[in-house]
């Protein structure tokens, strides 16, 4: 499967360097909770010691001070700041005035890229043209929709509120308002008919994005849904069904010309992919602002405690709000970039495969997991079906 050719109109967009920040910014209000859900998110406008989201803005600017204070006494200096994401939580549940406020602030502590990608999670009925054209005006390029599907009872189960007529309304303003914008789906869900899923891929399409994530529903164990599934109220998920329906997903954006760049992730040209989640995958730093986000900095790893009061609170007290950190070993590191790096297009160095593993190498293509061609010029690149096992095809390279 070749990667698509960058079109005429592709939009010209930073990607980010060594010397690169990127920024998550996690605003942690959904106005109710799914019942699939296990993100350190909460419904209640007033949470009490300071934690609401009135005064969330004000809280999550402290915390960007306190973290460039805390990289300069590192002797740790960014050039410039590539990409930004407000992910929640629904950012949008925040006035747009307040998510602008915090990027302008942003701002003023480290340069933007010229062509830096700003994006909001947004849910459908949490924005109107208004609120759209302002994040546009405010500096955000990007919105990505949880669609999740287009099936009504589908929504239902997993406790989604929006109508779904609603996202080619929401996709259509955002266009209006200059914003790109790509579509999150969820397959799998427990009661979810393969017809289902080509209806949902389908009306996505139909909205004519340039970006489609396509997420499996991964059921946690502390939510809602998995208490019903215990209970026998819901059907616990099948591997092959989620196989059947991912290789639909896939056959139906790659006919409208959309190809994989990550095994949940697809994109019109190399250009509208999501620069930001690459920054991740390729081990960037990041700065990770809001309760219970994670940052990273040159393999150490630091986490914020998860209560927005608690959080207000340590601000109020001028500390940084971390709960737990952790420097990674050379070895950790080295694992980590192969779990990362093999799930995306661009693929993987074989160099970075153990010697005592790289039979392994050989094994995968042969089963038909690993490109033959990238693999004979060094590169590890799954295949479709090798897609579907990355995580055992990951557990043979470095076990």
């Amino acid at each position: 499967m070749s990667a698509p050719t960058p079109s005429a109109d592709a939009p010209a967009v930073h990607v980010p360097g060594p010397r690169d920040l990127s920024v998550y910014i996690h605003v942690p209000f959904c106005a109710v909770r799914c019942g699939y859900c296990d993100f350190n998110t909460y419904t209640a406008t007033e949470l009490g010691g300071g934690g609401s989201q009135a005064e969330y803005a004000s809280h999550a600017m402290r915390e960007m001070d306190l973290t460039l204070a805390d990289d300069a006494a590192a002797g740790h200096v960014y050039e410039q700041v590539g990409t930004v994401f407000f992910g929640g939580g629904t950012p949008t549940l925040l006035p747009a005035d307040d998510l602008v406020a915090l990027l302008a602030h942003l701002r003023s502590l480290i340069p933007l890229a010229p062509g830096a990608e700003v994006t909001t999670e947004a849910n459908p009925d949490s924005v109107t043209p208004q609120s759209l054209r302002r994040l546009a005006e405010g500096g955000i390029t990007r919105v990505s929709f949880g669609m999740q599907s287009a099936v009504p009872a589908v929504l239902a189960t997993l406790g989604r509120t929006h109508d779904p007529e609603r996202v080619p309304l929401a996709v259509q303003w955002a266009k209006e308002a200059g914003l790109d914008v790509s579509l999150d789906l969820i397959y799998g869900t427990p009661g979810e008919r393969l017809e289902d899923v080509v209806t949902s891929v389908r009306s996505a399409l139909a909205c004519e994005v340039d970006h489609i994530s396509a997420y499996s529903l991964i059921i946690e164990g502390n939510t809602a849904m998995a208490r019903q599934v215990r209970r026998g109220e819901l059907p616990e998920p099948d591997g092959d069904d989620m196989a059947d329906k991912y290789e639909a997903i896939d056959d139906l954006l790659e006919a409208a010309g959309l190809s994989w760049y990550e095994v949940s992730n697809f994109s019109r040209t190399p250009a509208h992919r999501s620069q930001h989640n690459l920054a991740y995958w390729r081990g960037r730093d990041w700065w990770g602002i809001g309760p219970g986000a994670h940052r990273h900095r040159d393999g150490l790893r630091a986490w914020n405690v998860k209560h927005p009061s608690r959080y207000a609170r340590m601000l109020g007290e001028g500390v940084l709000p971390r709960q737990e950190s952790e420097r990674t070993s050379p070895e950790e590191r080295a694992l980590e970039r192969i779990m990362l790096e093999l799930r995306i297009r661009d693929g993987l160095d074989a160099d970075q495969i153990a010697p005592h593993r790289r039979d392994m190498i050989d094994v995968h293509v042969r089963r038909g997991h690993l490109e033959a061609d990238a693999a004979a010029r060094g590169r590890l690149v799954l295949t479709r079906p090798g897609r579907l096992l990355a995580d055992a095809v990951i557990r043979d390279l470095t076990d």
